[in-house]
């Protein structure tokens, strides 16, 4: 079966799959499917569009949104990441200027002939 867009394939799968809690034996509840509910958080973060735009075969986007946050709260992304990023085989870790931006204020042109910015001459 070829993973959809934005989705997990076999291999990406395999890595983060023994990182994640609600597996069997783990404390506390069993998770249904815990790898339905990371390719719908990934469809949200990698779309761009809002949570209540998930589509119906993720589940409800309220549900998978507090478990999304739930997951935030008790570190389980940090713990996912760190261990991706531990890998000195990762092909995918980079950071382009889609990522970094520049600060609102920083980026806008405005200011009046009284405010110095950096390598314009002063103005007396």
């Amino acid at each position: 079966m070829a993973a959809k867009r934005y989705e997990l394939n076999e291999a990406q799968w395999s890595r983060i799959s023994s990182l994640l809690p609600g597996k069997t034996g783990d404390a506390g509840r069993t998770a249904a499917d815990n790898r339905l509910f990371v390719n719908g958080c990934l469809w949200v973060l990698r779309s761009g569009a809002h949570w209540c735009d998930l589509p119906e075969r993720y589940g409800q986007w309220k549900t998978v949104h507090r478990r999304f946050s739930r997951w935030c709260h008790a570190g389980v992304w940090e713990r996912v990441f760190a261990a991706l990023t531990a890998d000195r085989d990762n092909q995918y870790l980079m950071i382009g200027s889609t990522i970094v931006r520049v600060h609102q204020q920083a980026a806008s042109g405005k200011g009046g002939p009284g405010i110095r910015r950096w390598g314009a001459p002063e103005v007396d």
